[in-house]
């Protein structure tokens, strides 16, 4: 108790004294104290909230050790008003060495910290490392452009070839048979008229036996471009067999259809008359139009027997299905 009462004792000479009491002395130490001890409270909370706002922060408990070194700091300032008038010398001492010990273990720990500190990456590291990572951005963003431009090709390639025959590059027999299937249910709805033209090359095995299959081959490219170059931008055609295909015509009578037909047959006859380096190649077909009463395989039913009527007949004509 008595080293409480002694701590406590506030009996020693008070600094107005040795400030003679002056109201002008008072003011400036009184207030200049004041003044710093606010300031000095108003920091450490900042530090604190700024450490609790960010769970981020590096080195957070250094922010700390300073907000209770400048607490003390101001504790020492607060001290000194009251000792204007009460001379509580033993507690303010007290205060100073507790500002002294933190002052000095802030010190080394901030000595410590220096160098890693210092290895902090500094503001023009931080900007080339900004800009390094935009051009590696860049660079990602413009490989990725390319692999999914090759992505694209790659399945417009494969799409290709899932619908279309690799030799004459005209729909297969699986694309084809799709499309018809589309056009005879328009056709239903729309009550519009829809022709196919079956077609099939005259004597191609005798091609092939006597000029070789690569001959032939070259005979089913040409045969299939002329057909190309004969039908409207609306017809379809596909290749369903070895030499024979099949012309979708949508919006087409039989009567259109048959006359397209037979120029379609007269455009090959000329052509390999004209070109002698390719093998002679004719060809048979035979028409329908879609009845209501048709679904798909009907109606290339009655398109093939009328290409078989048509080589009855004697191959190089078109014949058309009856109704």
């Amino acid at each position: 108790m008595a080293f409480i009462n002694e701590l406590l004792n506030g009996d020693f000479m008070p600094h107005g004294h040795c400030l003679l009491w002056r109201t002008d002395l008072l003011l400036l130490h009184v207030g200049g104290d004041t003044l710093t001890f606010i300031a000095y409270m108003l920091i450490p909370l900042a530090l604190i909230k700024l450490v609790r706002a960010r769970d981020d922060l590096r080195f957070d408990w250094i922010f700390l050790l300073f907000a209770g070194f400048i607490f003390f700091c101001g504790a020492t300032h607060i001290l000194g008003i009251i000792n204007v008038w009460h001379g509580y010398y033993y507690i303010h001492g007290i205060i100073k060495s507790m500002t002294g010990i933190i002052s000095m273990l802030t010190a080394i720990l901030l000595w410590y910290l220096l160098p890693q500190a210092i290895s902090l990456p500094g503001k023009h590291a931080m900007e080339a490392k900004i800009v390094e990572l935009m051009r590696a951005e860049h660079e990602l963003a413009a490989s990725n452009q390319r692999l999914e431009a090759e992505v694209q090709k790659r399945t417009a390639q494969l799409e290709k070839m899932a619908t279309t025959d690799e030799l004459t590059e005209l729909f297969n027999r699986r694309e084809i048979m799709r499309l018809l299937g589309l056009e005879i249910a328009r056709a239903e709805r729309q009550g519009s008229a829809l022709s196919i033209m079956m077609l099939d090359l005259d004597h191609f095995k005798a091609v092939n036996d006597n000029f070789g299959h690569q001959a032939g081959d070259r005979a089913l490219k040409s045969a299939a471009e002329n057909f190309k170059q004969q039908l409207r931008i609306t017809d379809f055609i596909g290749r369903i067999g070895g030499e024979e295909f099949l012309v979708i015509l949508p919006d087409t009578d039989i009567n259109s259809a048959y006359a397209l037909a037979e120029r379609v047959r007269l455009a090959l006859e000329q052509q390999t008359t004209e070109n002698p380096s390719i093998p002679s190649c004719t060809a048979s077909l035979g028409v329908a139009q879609c009845l209501s009463t048709d679904d798909l395989h009907s109606l290339i039913q009655r398109a093939d027997e009328a290409l078989y009527q048509a080589k009855s007949n004697g191959r190089n004509c078109v014949y058309q299905a009856p109704d």
